[in-house]
């Protein structure tokens, strides 16, 4: 069974591609939503052990990693899992268990999405 929060980072739309969360820091400013947003997103790659957790899962075949094959970051069991789950609150990760195993992923869109977000110039939509 899947164990996996989709939150409000991006949205999906066929004709457009990805769209994200915020418009580019260059268009205007942002809403105290499109901030907050936003803020969640960074706050949770501020921490340098989060910042390699998710590198390693991007990074990753496929794009997705097994937490058996991304834990060796310096810290205990525990910690890793405590930021494997704010990663995921942060709608950056999401994961599936299977059998005992959680396997973590990063959206395509996600990544995007933080791409355009940092843009300077428009980016034409994938």
């Amino acid at each position: 069974m899947p164990n996996s929060k989709v939150l409000p980072l991006v949205e999906s739309e066929a004709s457009e591609g990805v769209a994200p969360c915020c418009p580019p820091l260059t268009e205007r400013p942002f809403t105290a939503e499109e901030a907050e947003t936003a803020a969640r997103m960074f706050k949770a790659l501020g921490d340098p052990v989060r910042l390699r957790l998710f590198s390693a899962v991007a990074s990753h075949e496929g794009g997705e990693a097994c937490v058996c094959d991304i834990s060796d970051v310096g810290v205990s069991q525990p910690t890793v899992s405590h930021h494997l789950k704010k990663l995921k609150d942060a709608g950056l990760l999401t994961s599936e268990r299977r059998g005992t195993w959680v396997y973590y992923r990063v959206e395509s869109s996600v990544l995007a999405a933080m791409g355009r977000l940092l843009a300077l110039t428009p980016v034409e939509a994938a």
